[in-house]
């Protein structure tokens, strides 16, 4: 059972469970594009059935609950448009965001990322969401931070991005937290 809900609504955004049949818009907009897999840390996908195998993994996650893997589609239309996955680690919702370029430029993703921190940080027990991103990757520090996410930090070394190197590489780290109770 999930701390999180299944679906998520925004003005423009659903965010849902993936399931099979997204595998082939998944790997025909984004998944296969190496200009959106620069700064993620998997390559891309060589075929569909790589994809296939993703989104397998993902439906498995959700029945386990080790990862929450959600694809955005636009409201009144379930073609994937994208996905933000969130990682429940004790206290804190790690996440990690993609969106396909025909999709660039629209405030997409902060309104998917707004939407899911504010659903984590009301559940008890969940007090922090974050997210790290490459510091060379602006358009996901300027998502964050549209997404009301502070920059706490610079984290050297600190993820290995494939497509661009081998050896791990700085990072900022953002995070977003549930305020203190007891504040003045």
């Amino acid at each position: 059972m999930s701390l999180l809900p299944q679906t998520l609504e925004t003005p423009r955004l659903q965010l849902r469970r993936p399931v099979m049949a997204d595998a082939g818009t998944v790997f025909r907009s984004y998944a296969q594009d190496p200009e959106v897999c620069r700064f993620m840390i998997w390559r891309p996908h060589a075929s569909e059935s790589v994809t296939r195998e993703f989104i397998a993994s993902c439906i498995t996650a959700w029945k386990t609950g080790i990862r929450l893997p959600y694809v955005i589609t636009e409201q009144h239309s379930d073609v994937a448009i994208g996905m933000l996955e969130a990682r429940i680690q004790d206290a804190t919702v790690d996440i990690g965001y993609v969106l396909a370029p025909s999709h660039w430029g629209r405030g997409l993703m902060p309104e998917a990322i707004q939407s899911l921190a504010s659903a984590a940080l009301q559940v008890p027990g969940l007090f922090r969401i974050q997210a790290t991103c490459d510091t060379e990757n602006i358009p996901s520090q300027r998502a964050l931070e549209k997404s009301g996410f502070d920059r706490e930090g610079r984290l050297e070394r600190h993820t290995i991005h494939p497509n661009i190197s081998l050896e791990p590489r700085a990072c900022f780290m953002y995070a977003k937290c549930r305020a203190e109770e007891n504040a003045l």
